[in-house]
């Protein structure tokens, strides 16, 4: 951050949907931000960030918050995720909620972690969508009818090879998006953990597996169809299954704002209705 008073920020506000930023909401929000002096423009997915830029405001849902990162990069600007209404862990508050504390200052950085993967054997350094860091997940994913078969090893040690329709690797942070969805624990953003969950396996025994975020992580694969997918974020790439995958934490991390007085148990219980008992809801007749 710059050694400069709340008042005197300069927010750039990042968004996939232009329309988003003239939703009534937002522009309320931002017209209180200016009469407040603070320094704000625009940018889209392509445009650069301004140097000296002290936060990014994300619009949109998680799918935003995750091309936000990409633009931000290594430069260490913080993100704030603004949710128009729809289901976000990353992009978690509202623009009243947002406005609120940055005004008040009622706000902290939190560091989550990003994977690094470098991938061998494609050319994918030509592609103007590849970026090797992923806030929530590397995936691979078959592009055909057959099977995948996925071997990985960890810090040198391989497991038995996994045979379904893919894998991933998430961080914390993603341990509530695709990871989930495959039967993935949930973390907490702070655990310094990675998870490796393949993605509808073939196997009965082919369990999750959670590992320290120091693990060093490699995955070649097997298939008969001239392609795999590989998905870092919602970056997907088609290449070839002769790739070889290495993937580990990032050597720099990405500073979201949260808000004082809220916390990752209150989001999980309000956004996935975690541990609720539809049967002690309301008054029961027994």
């Amino acid at each position: 951050m710059n050694n400069r008073s709340l008042t005197q920020m300069r927010i750039a506000i990042y968004s996939r949907d232009c329309d988003a930023i003239e939703a009534p909401r937002l522009s309320n929000m931002l017209e209180c931000l200016e009469r407040e002096s603070f320094d704000i423009y625009a940018v889209k997915g392509g445009d650069e960030i301004i140097p000296g830029t002290d936060l990014v405001l994300s619009v949109g849902g998680d799918g935003t918050f995750l091309s936000a990162s990409r633009c931000v990069g290594k430069s260490g600007i913080p993100i704030l995720g603004v949710n128009l209404g729809r289901l976000g862990f990353l992009s978690e508050y509202s623009p009243e909620e947002a406005c609120g504390a940055l005004l008040s200052g009622d706000w902290y950085l939190e560091d989550r972690e990003l994977l690094e993967t470098r991938v061998a054997g494609a050319s994918l350094e030509s592609d103007p969508q590849f970026c090797p860091y992923s806030l929530n997940e590397v995936s691979v994913h078959r592009s055909g009818a057959a099977l995948l078969g996925v071997d990985v090893t960890i810090d040198g040690h391989p497991l038995p090879t996994y045979w379904a329709d893919g894998l991933l690797v998430a961080t914390s942070s993603g341990s509530t998006a695709y990871s989930l969805s495959v039967g993935g624990p949930i973390c907490a953003p702070e655990a310094k953990v990675l998870i490796i969950a393949p993605i509808a396996p073939h196997n009965l025994n082919a369990r999750p597996l959670v590992v320290p975020d120091s693990t060093r992580i490699t995955i070649s694969l097997r298939s008969r169809d001239d392609g795999v997918m590989l998905s870092m974020d919602n970056r997907n790439h088609l290449v070839a299954p002769t790739v070889a995958l290495d993937v580990m934490v990032a050597q720099f991390s990405l500073k979201r704002v949260r808000l004082k007085n809220t916390s990752f148990i209150k989001a999980l219980t309000t956004k996935l209705f975690w541990g609720e008992d539809i049967r002690n809801s309301g008054e029961q007749q027994f």
